[in-house]
């Protein structure tokens, strides 16, 4: 038991030990993240250190957020912050947690704008975090964008992102649904918007169900917000602008089409290192 454990290498081995009786395969990853956080150190301080006693209050602590991992909160959701593009983002319950494969968008277009140096302006609807966006900011260093989310909260949580990275004066945020109420046009346009059909929310793996409803909620077919992003996109768009869309297993031939229907034109579909379908580039005719 981990409230047993008198020594740092021994509440490790604890923690580990019970994430893995719990099923997690990232068991010991997890466990010295989590032991590192509840201590206050950096997560190699945690094997280099591995005699230092610990207190009963912080073997208590450390217990604490292990039960939480125990129970498949994700790592992330417990220290309040994910890695993306190398760089650290806060996350709240309010946000979708960014996710490895998403870094793909940020990937497609850098790849389709060519000019890094030009003064783009770079739009992220469904912002959440503002991951998309500041990641793209942070590699465009005469851009500036904007984020839209319907979600106050997580534009609260964009915005301290933004103050973090140092990016606040090139992003803005404001609250809307989609591209409603959107206007001028933007070189580069950017969304991870929910693509999962509603009645499959409910067999997703435990820790994606601390993600809010809301970003993960695609509705019936799982194509809705694509079907609203479609139809801003010849607006918003000018001649030699590009779009960048996240989609889910097996969307690629609807999403496209939805695109087209819009008079749209697919440049391409980009693979994930899974070397899944992930994002769909498309630009006006």
């Amino acid at each position: 038991m981990i409230g047993a454990a008198a020594d740092l290498d021994g509440v490790l081995r604890a923690a580990a030990a019970r994430l893995s009786a719990a099923g997690l395969d990232s068991a010991r990853l997890d466990a010295r993240v989590l032991v590192a956080h509840a201590l206050g150190v950096a997560p190699e301080d945690v094997v280099l250190h591995g005699g230092r006693p610990i207190a009963a209050g912080e073997r208590r602590a450390i217990g604490q957020l292990i039960e939480r991992r125990a129970r498949r909160e994700p790592v992330s959701r417990i220290v309040r912050r994910r890695e993306f593009w190398s760089l650290p983002f806060r996350v709240t319950r309010a946000t979708l947690d960014p996710r490895p494969d998403s870094e793909t968008v940020v990937e497609a277009a850098l790849a389709a704008i060519g000019d890094r140096d030009r003064a783009l302006r770079v739009l992220d609807l469904g912002t959440g975090t503002g991951c998309l966006l500041l990641a793209l900011l942070s590699e465009l260093p005469q851009a500036r964008g904007l984020g839209v989310d319907v979600s106050a909260a997580a534009l609260a949580v964009a915005r301290a992102n933004a103050r973090a990275l140092g990016l606040k004066a090139r992003a803005r945020f404001r609250r809307g649904v989609w591209a409603e109420g959107l206007a001028g046009r933007y070189d580069v346009i950017v969304s991870n918007p929910p693509y999962i059909p509603s009645g499959a929310l409910a067999g997703l793996p435990p820790e994606v169900g601390f993600d809010p409803a809301a970003a993960l909620d695609g509705g019936a077919d799982g194509l809705a917000a694509y079907r609203a992003i479609a139809a801003a996109l010849p607006r918003l768009l000018p001649p030699g602008g590009v779009a960048a869309l996240e989609i889910g297993a097996g969307q690629a031939q609807d999403v496209t089409a939805i695109l087209a229907s819009a008079d749209l034109r697919i440049v391409k579909i980009v693979h994930d290192l899974a070397n899944n379908q992930r994002v769909v580039v498309t630009a006006p005719r």
